[in-house]
């Protein structure tokens, strides 16, 4: 028990000084592309940093759900506080949707202008420099961020990774925009609000893809067929079960939630019992990772040789 409360202590630690990274990083980024903006002459650059004040929002969001989460089992929260990573990453993927539906606005508004004969005041070389600098910095970001949140299993640091990616592909877009600006003269100023139209698309697939496994968590559904798969085979391998029935399962977090009736022989005694469920927990422990069991044993008279092929689940127990 103290070596898993030490593992969890450390993965917590690794969320939060990621999280810390990452918010420094967006700090910065936001105070140098704002400043950028007014000196260059940039209105893509300073609306670039001013959308990235709301990174620095995401970034306090994520490391207080990290806090959160990271404070384990006590009397009132039983089966730990994973939720609130999923409850970031939900959160998160509704601010890429705000985020992508303004930038999908401005965009279309500013080639409504360009076309009725509107034009855009050419950036400063300082623009197209700071806006190379933010891609490599969020790039950066991302590729550190989702390699922690794989290491750690952290379902919020997974969808803050995608939020550093969506950054800097909005910056790409606005980098576009202003290099057209700078190069290809005044008629192909078009390109800077084209370019944010098509990545606020891509941003909302990122936060599609992002919300709808939290919004599935959040609302219990079952684990992957896979993986239930996986379970029934654990438990039917196992040396004294006979058969089982009534497998539920859903995740909380990185943990996952596994209520299972089995069936034994009824003469055995109650350690014998409760040394067969003690096998089934390290089974799916080892094959699943951190498995949180609740196991109800129930005597098995052999009136139902076919009990053990039982459905996996049973949506009416």
């Amino acid at each position: 028990m103290k070596a898993e409360k030490d593992i969890n202590q450390q993965r917590n630690s690794e969320e939060k000084r990621c999280t810390l990274v990452g918010m420094t990083c967006d700090v910065c980024l936001s105070v140098l592309k704002i400043a950028t903006g007014f000196i260059g002459r940039s209105s893509a650059i300073l609306a670039d940093g001013i959308h990235s004040i709301s990174d620095t929002v995401t970034d306090a969001l994520v490391y207080a759900m990290v806090r959160l989460s990271g404070k384990g089992v006590d009397e009132r929260y039983r089966y730990g506080r994973g939720k609130y990573e999923t409850l970031a990453a939900f959160l998160i993927s509704i601010i890429l949707v705000v985020v992508a539906i303004g930038l999908l606005t401005d965009g279309t508004q500013d080639v409504w202008a360009a076309l009725h004969g509107s034009t855009l005041e050419r950036p400063h070389n300082i623009a197209l420099i700071v806006g190379i600098l933010a891609i490599i910095v969020k790039e950066g970001l991302y590729h550190y961020t989702r390699l922690k949140g794989r290491k750690t299993g952290s379902s919020a640091l997974k969808a803050y990774a995608w939020h550093h990616r969506a950054d800097a592909l909005s910056t790409a877009a606005t980098l576009l925009g202003v290099a057209g600006a700078m190069f290809l003269g005044e008629p192909w100023r078009v390109l800077d609000p084209l370019a944010a139209i098509a990545v606020s698309v891509l941003i909302l697939v990122l936060a599609y893809r992002m919300g709808r496994p939290a919004v599935e968590e959040l609302l219990e559904v079952s684990l992957p067929q896979e993986e239930q798969d996986k379970i029934a085979t654990i438990v039917n391998s196992t040396p004294g079960v006979k058969a089982f029935h009534n497998l539920r399962t859903r995740r909380n977090g990185n943990l996952r939630v596994v209520d299972i009736h089995v069936k034994v022989d009824g003469g055995l005694s109650v350690n014998d019992s409760h040394e067969i469920t003690r096998a089934i927990e390290r089974g799916l422990s080892e094959v699943l990772g951190e498995v949180m069991t609740n196991i109800h044993v129930e005597p098995y008279h052999g009136h139902n040789q076919c009990e053990k092929n039982e459905p996996t689940v049973n949506p009416n127990p």
